[in-house]
């Protein structure tokens, strides 16, 4: 019986030959990683009495929800967490101004390999699937044994394959091609599944799109998704010099759980209204909706690539009167890029105000909350009630383009409305 490239990662991890979906097995963790919100599994750490972890230099910790800190708790959060790491010796440590949000600052930095299996205390940790790798995002205990013991115990999933046909057609990018999964098989459409993205339209996708993809796909309930390693996703690795991982590919005869095919090359740009990421329209026919605050950033759309397409939009045009613009670059890297390229000028010269990497305003932390009665467009993953500030606020998920020609006309707009005009 043939496997998929879920079930052969872990069938590995467990020092198996072969896995069915149902198992349960116990995997050897590649890699752990955790943000400033983690400092729950720390404490989990020190409650278990443990006092080493596997192995320190295979976990990495960004701090980017609650910075820079906006209160006096969430500073006392992260000087406890820097107490912890000092504890358990973790030296892979990205803080303030030398890192960014995790999910663009540790593929960048090259800590995540095709063929891993990688857990994270976070929900989006499923992003690192775009390298070929099984990555899982769990709870705050399991996060701590993982750390502990170097293994997570789990229950094998089932899969989900997605067929992707065609290439898409600028400004239609890889946030409008998980809206269009999400619009079809909603928020549990996929639930403790995998979701495997395949077909000729995924080497029409870059890493920028294939990570937004994979990032978004929490959205539908996934236990992890994935995208098989190609000529793509090793020039990315090549590039930031990091290693080749091992690269594994499903089995022709491999069973699927369900099975759906999006042609990429018919997609119109996309946006999710409220109170859901599945709730999904073109952006067509909410032309005329008024917003009060647009979004570029987060761990779905903060990276390089997703900028240039923003500044693409904003460049030589103005933000419209009455809307506040933020634009928020995933990393430190992604910021600096940004700057040498001119991107950051040409979008504050329209109008926007241009943040430090940070989690911020996605989880409605800090940096950008919304008041009652206001209406966002943002490239964040989630728009369920009361996510960005007030629960009497909306909150719309599209693409950068999307939010950027938007911003630009001060309500909902096809971003080719914008750029044919």
């Amino acid at each position: 019986m043939g496997m998929t490239i879920t079930a052969k990662i872990l069938a590995k991890a467990a020092g198996r030959e072969h896995v069915c979906p149902g198992e349960l097995i116990i995997a050897r963790v590649s890699k752990v990683i955790c943000h400033d919100v983690s400092l729950a599994a720390f404490r989990e750490l020190e409650r278990m009495r443990a006092t080493r972890v596997f192995d320190p230099e295979r976990i990495a910790v960004t701090y980017d929800h609650f910075i820079p800190s906006p209160s006096v708790e969430a500073a006392e959060q992260s000087r406890a967490l820097r107490e912890y790491l000092t504890a358990y010796k973790i030296r892979r440590v990205y803080e303030v101004g030398r890192g960014g949000i995790c999910h663009v600052v540790f593929p960048e930095q090259g800590f995540v390999l095709p063929g891993e299996v990688v857990v994270g205390s976070d929900s989006h940790t499923c992003t690192y699937g775009a390298l070929g790798a099984v990555a899982l995002g769990v709870g705050s205990a399991d996060a701590a044994a993982a750390m502990a013991l170097g293994e997570i115990w789990l229950r094998v999933p089932e899969t989900v394959r997605v067929e992707l046909i065609g290439q898409p057609r600028a400004p239609v990018g890889g946030k409008d091609v998980i809206l269009s999964l999400l619009g079809r098989i909603g928020t549990s459409g996929a639930l403790y599944k995998a979701i495997e993205f395949t077909g000729e339209g995924v080497g029409a996708l870059e890493m920028a799109d294939r990570f937004t993809i994979c990032n978004m796909a929490a959205e539908a309930g996934c236990k992890n998704a994935i995208i098989a390693p190609d000529e793509i996703t090793a020039a990315f690795l090549n590039e930031i010099g990091a290693g080749e991982g091992e690269v594994f590919a499903s089995d022709e005869e491999a069973s699927y759980a369900d099975s759906h095919t999006i042609d990429c090359g018919t997609l119109a740009p996309l946006v999710a209204c409220p109170p859901s990421p599945a709730n999904v329209v073109p952006a067509q026919k909410l032309r005329g909706v008024r917003i009060d605050q647009a979004v570029i950033g987060s761990c779905t759309n903060g990276r390089l690539a997703d900028l240039r397409v923003a500044a693409r939009i904003l460049k030589g045009r103005k933000v419209s009167a009455g809307v506040r613009l933020l634009v928020i670059p995933g990393s430190q890297a992604t910021y600096l890029a940004a700057l040498r390229e001119g991107l950051l000028e040409a979008m504050a010269e329209a109008g926007a105000l241009i943040c430090p990497p940070t989690c911020g305003p996605c989880f409605g932390g800090h940096m950008g909350l919304l008041a009652e009665g206001e209406a966002a467009i943002s490239t964040t993953n989630r728009n369920f009630i009361g996510r960005m500030g007030s629960p009497r606020a909306e909150i719309y998920l599209a693409s950068p383009a999307t939010v950027a020609a938007s911003a630009v006309a001060g309500e909902i707009r096809d971003p080719r409305e914008v750029l044919d005009g």
